[in-house]
C-alpha cells in the first residue's frame, strides 16, 4: 500500500509541473495582453508626453541607424556572393538581383532590423525600468498620481512603432545596395540590367508587408521588454535575469510572429 502511493505521488509530478507551466504561461499572457490594452488607449488620451517620446525615437531609432547600416549593407553582400554560387553554374546572374531585393524586403530587412532593436534598445527598456521598479521610483510615480504606463511605456511604445517601420526602409535600402556593390562591382551585371531586374519583380505588397511586420515587431519589442523591466524584482540579480528573459523571449516571438504572417499574407487566400 506504501509502495502504491509512493509511486503515485511520483506519477502527478509531471502532471502538476505541467499545469503549473500552462498555469503561468497564462497569466503572462494576460498580463501582456492588459499591458497592450492599457499602451493602446492612454496613447490617445492626454497628457501627450511629445518630449519624451521625441527623446524616445532618438534613443531608439537614430542611434540605431549605423548598425542598422552595417548589418543590412553586409547582409546583401553575402545574399549576393551566396546565391552567385548557383546562379552562375545556371547562367543566371542577373537573377541575383531580383533574389536579393526580394529577399530583403520580404524577411531578411524587417526581421533583422527587428533583432537588432530588440537586441540592443529592448535590453536598455527592461533594464531601465527594471532599475526603477527595484528602486521603488515606479512606486513613487504612483504616488504622485502619475499613471506608470502612461509616463513610461506609452513613449518606448510609440517611439518603436514609428520607428522601427523607418529603420525596416532604411535596411531594405542598403540591403539592395549591398547586394549592387556585389553583382555590378563583382559579378560584372550591367548597372542597368541590376537595377531592372531588381525593381521588376517586386510589388508594393511586398513592401507593404514587410512594414506591417516591423510594426508588429515593435509593439512585441515593447511589450516584452516594458513588462519584464515592470514586474523585475530581486535587485542587480532581478534586473540582469529580467532583461535575458526580455530578449530571449522578444526574439521568439519575433520570429513567431513573423512565419504567422508570412503564411497569412502568402499562402492563405
Amino acid at each position: 500500500m506504501k509502495a502504491k502511493y509512493i509511486i503515485l505521488r511520483f506519477a502527478r509530478k509531471p502532471f502538476r509541473f505541467a499545469i503549473d507551466k500552462a498555469r503561468r504561461y497564462f497569466l503572462y499572457a494576460g498580463g501582456i495582453s492588459i499591458l497592450l490594452a492599457k499602451t493602446v488607449f492612454l496613447s490617445l488620451a492626454p497628457p501627450y508626453r511629445r518630449r519624451q517620446t521625441l527623446d524616445q525615437m532618438n534613443r531608439i531609432g537614430v542611434a540605431s541607424f549605423p548598425i542598422v547600416f552595417l548589418i543590412s549593407l553586409f547582409t546583401g553582400m553575402v545574399l549576393a556572393l551566396q546565391s552567385a554560387y548557383q546562379m552562375q553554374k545556371m547562367s543566371a546572374e542577373m537573377y541575383i538581383a531580383s533574389l536579393v531585393a526580394l529577399s530583403v524586403t520580404r524577411e531578411l530587412g524587417p526581421v533583422l532590423t527587428a533583432l537588432i532593436v530588440a537586441g540592443r534598445c529592448g535590453a536598455a527598456i527592461t533594464a531601465e525600468l527594471g532599475t526603477m521598479k527595484v528602486t521603488e521610483q515606479v512606486e513613487a510615480l504612483e504616488t504622485l498620481s502619475a499613471n506608470p504606463v502612461q509616463y513610461l511605456v506609452v513613449p518606448r511604445f510609440l517611439a518603436l512603432v514609428f520607428m522601427l517601420p523607418l529603420l525596416t526602409i532604411y535596411a531594405d535600402f542598403f540591403g539592395i545596395v549591398g547586394g549592387y556593390l556585389i553583382g555590378v562591382g563583382k559579378l560584372n551585371i550591367t548597372h542597368s540590367m541590376y537595377i531592372k531586374m531588381t525593381f521588376e519583380p517586386m510589388a508594393v505588397k511586398d513592401v507593404v508587408i514587410g512594414l506591417v511586420k516591423s510594426g508588429v515587431f515593435a509593439g512585441i519589442i515593447c511589450l516584452i521588454s516594458c513588462w519584464e523591466g515592470l514586474e523585475a524584482e530581486g535587485g542587480a540579480e532581478g534586473v540582469g535575469k529580467a532583461t535575458t528573459q526580455s530578449v530571449v523571449r522578444s526574439f521568439i516571438l519575433i520570429i513567431v510572429a513573423d512565419c504567422f504572417i508570412t503564411a497569412l499574407f502568402y499562402f492563405i487566400r
